[in-house]
């Protein structure tokens, strides 16, 4: 399964609470990051319904490092760019590409290399997953999605990389009220949609500055 987000912004969380609801178990997930420990991924993770992680940063959650060093749980830890890429060849039927990135370091044990105009590249396969599951701002009835801002990050490449991609939308709409040229995701690529209850939004890093006095 393919999962939206960056951090905490884009997540389905609503389509990942409904997962941790139902049970599912032993599921291999595909995701920038695990959440933290009580948002976003980090809720099936804590639940144990997660046997293995495809992700690039798994650091701001303290159950995934435990479940990882304790052998719980697998982990591939890809290069973000990598992941990105790999999820976006995997929605054009793209089978697999090269990239330097990894070269020299484990990422590349027991992957093939080439040699191009003088410089090594690894050959990284395409992901494609049985499901989907991502979050929009806008969509219709026909699936098209809008997001907004950067809670768009790895959600259109998630949502193309699934056999059958579940979007939920902060606002459903009939078909023909969005915006052609505004669609980030074409309806083709979503199978499943719903509107989501209202959230609240978590911070991950709340930052602020000290208020400056006249």
């Amino acid at each position: 399964m393919a999962v939206g987000g960056f951090g905490l912004s884009g997540n389905p969380e609503t389509a990942i609470r409904a997962l941790r609801d139902l049970g599912s178990s032993d599921l291999t997930i595909v995701s920038n990051n695990c959440g933290v420990d009580d948002q976003g991924l980090g809720i099936l993770l804590a639940n144990r319904q997660v046997r293995r992680m495809v992700s690039s940063y798994v650091g701001e959650n303290k159950e995934f490092e435990r479940q990882y060093l304790s052998g719980e749980l697998e982990v591939e830890l890809v290069p973000q760019g990598t992941l990105a890429e790999r999820l976006r060849a995997g929605g054009a039927g793209i089978p697999a590409f090269y990239t330097p990135a990894g070269v020299g370091t484990p990422i590349a044990d027991g992957k093939e290399t080439r040699q191009i105009d003088g410089r090594e590249y690894l050959l990284e396969h395409a992901i494609t997953t049985e499901y989907a599951i991502v979050r929009a701002w806008k969509g219709d009835a026909a699936g098209n999605l809008i997001y907004r801002k950067t809670a768009r990050n790895f959600n259109p490449l998630v949502a193309a990389a699934g056999r059958i991609t579940v979007a939920e939308v902060e606002e459903l709409v009939e078909v023909g009220e969005l915006d052609p040229d505004q669609v980030h995701t074409p309806g083709i690529y979503v199978q499943r949609i719903f509107q989501s209850p209202g959230l609240t939004k978590p911070i991950e890093r709340r930052t602020v500055r000290q208020a400056v006095t006249a």
